[in-house]
């Protein structure tokens, strides 16, 4: 049997293998990208035709190139996955696209692993699990299969003509979750949207996108906390972009609350909905706060905007919430859990994970030696599940490669290079 060999090995082709591409390319460590299928994949397949961006591409790139047109824009999600795939092609990435990894394991009795993949056997060095943040849809078991009654994931979901006449419920009330609920109001379908607790940033404030205001802010930046796994925000990139105020959305679906449980026929909702609404406005206001502060005391010119404060009255949906809903008798024929993803890491034959199936790292570095994580949300800051933020947390790791093939090409009498170190 042919083997093949390469020094590092980086499993996912989307934002985070691209990033950890140029970075080993940077440092001139061989390498090889393994992809399962096309570049940037899931921005083509696995989500609904109208997205875009949630950031303005002047922001939402990578640093060594910008996206055609206008700055200010929020990116069709074909154009993000045409600008990975050119990214690629600029940097020359060693990338292999239709190649699925299905198991690594670690060398017994000499260094290094061995990949098994759906086009033969490789063995590295090092291995870089570049698959992200959104590997596994979760569809919470609370709703049986049902005659006449759809369910799907956001992934699954594409437009509104896909769906069957009827009303729709959609659980989440994350970026995925409003964006497709108003989009599927627009359209003119009746929609319950379920609600949790979320932030709730506003799009711009005084002329700046929300994305400078965090920057300058320095709250991407913000670092990890043990325990802060995920914070739903929601926030919009479509039709241009516009601030998510969910006493707007009241006025074109029924918003309730967490969905909870299922019985003869009738969903249960929290009564958590004007609480979680409430501190969605708190987290929008504190930002606004922030803000005016630094304007303020940097002396900046930028134009007041007292009406951004002005939060409409409470929805008659806050004030005497619906409890429960009858989906027969309500009509509703579709049910889409924006509900987020799992992490799915049964290829990787390591001891590198707790035991729910979370990754052990530090910054990446696994405890395994040898074994990063790259694309993890809060991997080291509030940005690293972003395409930029991503690119800073590959430049750690392959800086982090480069010092361990320093020390390991010590020899007595030798001082290890400081190089990248």
């Amino acid at each position: 049997m042919t083997v093949e060999r390469t020094e590092v090995l980086v499993v996912g082709g989307g934002q985070a293998g691209l990033a950890m591409s140029e970075h080993l390319l940077g440092s001139g460590v061989p390498h090889l990208v393994l992809e399962r299928g096309r570049i940037a994949e899931r921005w083509r397949s696995e989500r609904w035709d109208s997205l875009v961006a949630n950031g303005p591409a002047w922001h939402d790139r990578f640093p060594g190139m910008e996206f055609p047109g206008d700055p200010d824009a929020f990116v069709p999600k074909e154009g993000v996955a045409d600008y990975f795939a050119a990214y690629a092609q600029k940097i020359g990435s060693p990338m292999r696209c239709g190649v699925e990894v299905t198991e690594v394991s670690r060398n017994k009795g000499r260094p290094g692993f061995t990949a098994r993949t759906s086009e033969g056997v490789i063995e590295a060095s090092y291995v870089v699990a570049a698959t992200g943040p959104f590997q596994v849809p979760v569809i919470p078991s609370v709703v049986p299969e049902i005659q006449g009654l759809t369910q799907m994931h956001s992934t699954g979901y594409r437009n509104p003509d896909q769906l069957a006449e009827g009303a729709l419920l959609v659980v989440g009330a994350g970026s995925s979750g409003v964006q497709i609920a108003d989009e599927l109001a627009l359209a003119g379908r009746e929609v319950y949207l379920s609600v949790g607790p979320h932030d709730r940033p506003p799009r711009a404030y005084r002329g700046r996108d929300f994305v400078w205001w965090l920057g300058v802010l320095n709250l991407w930046d913000t670092e990890a906390t043990p325990g802060v796994e995920h914070t739903t925000i929601a926030v919009s990139g479509a039709r241009g972009g516009h601030t998510v105020d969910f006493r707007d959305l009241a006025s074109r679906m029924t918003l309730v609350g967490r969905t909870e449980t299922f019985a003869e026929g009738r969903l249960r909702f929290a009564g958590d909905l004007a609480g979680n609404i409430r501190r969605g406005d708190a987290n929008y206001l504190s930002l606004l706060d922030a803000a005016d502060d630094y304007v303020a005391r940097n002396g900046l010119d930028l134009p007041e905007e007292p009406e951004a404060r002005e939060l409409g009255p409470d929805p008659e949906c806050m004030t005497d919430p619906l409890r429960s809903l009858d989906l027969a008798q309500a009509g509703v024929t579709t049910i889409i859990w924006a509900t987020g993803f799992r992490q799915d890491y049964s290829w990787l034959q390591l001891d590198a994970f707790t035991e729910t199936g979370a990754p052990l790292h530090q910054r990446g570095v696994s405890p395994e030696p040898g074994l990063y994580f790259l694309g993890l949300p809060w991997q080291t800051r509030r940005g690293s599940s972003f395409i930029w933020g991503v690119w800073y947390d590959a430049k750690y790791l392959a800086d982090h490669i480069c010092k361990q093939r320093d020390y390991l090409a010590y020899a007595p009498g030798q001082a290890p290079s400081t190089q990248d170190r």
